[in-house]
């Protein structure tokens, strides 16, 4: 199934939610809430992995579930009003992906309804679970190691300028676990022995501010940070980087589907497939408790040659020949 045809039968689900899901009460169907900080656009292809990790513990939407979505768009500030939307109603299972924000949510709205969220951060870390084996409490999930790879993103891109004085890193200020990437990138920067300089974007016009920066800080290179505002801005952001000539690396393949250079990052179609198969697991009568946070094993390099062409670049071939799939 393609893109366009997954979008259209989620977007008629999700416009038929609310009839759907008042029938499921009646008739005893459970009711997943689908809590997500992106965009459906964006966020088609996880969701078809949910949907696989769903079936593979028996549950199929429209036949013995019901799922009540809601998209945040990349605001942040909509998300508790969402989650406490999907409590009322109520639901017997809170999903919560498309970044920590969500997830963090999902818990601020409910001790009680089971949460199992997908993040990219350390769920330990930051406080939504106290032990990654045993979760006390309602909440358990995926992590999925999505900003913990900024640090590799940084070395690919430091082997394809390895003369670039200077490596920007585009990184949104309203997201909770900025300061404490960029701390860390700071670091890995410096045992490369490479410059860093970090910029701060939160919304579309600090996004075209942040590309018309560039040349001030004579940047050889782009990393564009791991955040659902950014994947809901993909085509713009990789539009502006055409625009400046800037080689740029990503943290999803949606970038480069649409022109971006390369992204190394989870392959999260399959990590939201076990978001899936937890949530199904929970509805056959689970604890979260019970259920150790999974972590990412499966990630994607993904190179467009035709980018790198019209950059003027050459791939070197110690790089190309890591990559998972090459775009010519």
């Amino acid at each position: 199934m393609d893109r366009r045809t997954f979008v259209r039968l989620i977007g008629g689900a999700t416009a038929a939610a609310g009839p759907s899901g008042a029938r499921a009460q009646l008739t005893k169907t459970p009711v997943i809430g689908f809590l997500n900080g992106f965009s459906l656009a964006a966020w088609a292809s996880p969701v078809a992995g949910f949907h696989k990790g769903l079936s593979e513990t028996g549950y199929v939407e429209g036949r013995n579930v019901a799922i009540e979505y809601r998209w945040a768009e990349g605001r942040y500030d909509l998300l508790p009003g969402l989650a406490s939307e999907l409590v009322r109603r109520p639901v017997a299972v809170l999903v919560a992906t498309g970044g920590s924000p969500a997830a963090h949510a999902a818990k601020a709205a409910t001790t009680t309804i089971p949460i199992v969220f997908g993040v990219g951060t350390n769920p330990f870390q930051s406080g939504l679970i106290t032990s990654l084996s045993r979760p006390v409490g309602n909440a358990t999930g995926v992590w999925f190691l999505t900003g913990d790879l900024e640090s590799k993103r940084l070395d690919l891109l430091h082997e394809l300028v390895p003369n670039g004085a200077v490596i920007a890193v585009l990184f949104n200020p309203r997201n909770l676990n900025t300061a404490t990437e960029s701390k860390q990138l700071q670091a890995d920067a410096h045992a490369l022995g490479q410059q860093i300089h970090i910029l701060h974007a939160g919304s579309d016009s600090e996004i075209d501010t942040a590309f018309a920066s560039l040349s001030k800080v004579r940047a050889a290179a782009l990393l564009v940070g791991s955040d659902p505002f950014y994947l809901t801005r993909h085509d713009h952001i990789v539009a502006l980087a055409a625009r400046h000539a800037i080689p740029t690396i990503y943290h999803q393949r949606e970038f480069v589907d649409v022109g971006g250079l390369m992204s190394y990052g989870t392959d999260l179609t399959d990590a939201t497939r076990q978001v899936g198969v937890y949530t199904g697991r929970i509805l056959q009568g689970a604890k979260p408790a019970d259920l150790p946070v999974m972590q990412s094993t499966r990630f994607e390099f993904v190179i467009n040659l035709k980018t790198a062409k019209a950059l003027g670049l050459t791939i070197p071939p110690a790089v190309l020949a890591r990559a998972d799939e090459v775009l010519e």
